[in-house]
């Protein structure tokens, strides 16, 4: 697998939301001793976890929630999953009725990614890197170690 600055090196990533992205890194950085890799705007964080990671979110509404309803159904975490080819990989779960809700598409940070919706309602994304870029190439920023 390429080395790609702007994604973490873990095969499995947890993305895990939250209402408040700064809030969410603040509280497991200093509860659990996770450390801040990388920042993207207010909306989304890398943290590395030992030889791991998890990314950090901004919750948000789920295709077709009524945001008038006083109970609100939110994607509340999804599982990113780093492998070697993202079109043979969708392809194959295509294959299998799988329901795509991003067919794979290249993004400015390296990654060409796709994402699909399991059994049970649970998103993941499958990616892999396409190139090695900076995150301050497309806007996010580094955090250097405390």
């Amino acid at each position: 697998m390429l080395a790609n600055r702007s994604m973490p090196p873990s095969t499995v990533i947890p993305v895990l939301a939250y209402p408040d992205v700064g809030q969410a890194v603040d509280w497991l950085c200093d509860v659990f001793g996770f450390a801040e890799r990388v920042r993207i705007g207010n909306h989304r964080a890398q943290l590395n976890v030992g030889d791991g990671a998890v990314v950090v979110a901004q919750q948000r509404l789920t295709q077709g929630s009524d945001s008038s309803l006083p109970r609100r159904e939110a994607v509340s975490a999804s599982v990113m999953v780093r492998i070697h080819d993202v079109d043979r990989h969708c392809q194959h779960a295509t294959d299998r009725g799988a329901r795509i809700l991003q067919p794979p598409a290249d993004y400015p940070y390296g990654e060409r990614q796709y994402t699909v919706e399991d059994l049970a309602g649970y998103l993941w994304t499958f990616s892999h890197t396409i190139a090695d870029v900076a995150p301050e190439e497309w806007g996010g920023t580094l955090i250097t170690p405390r």
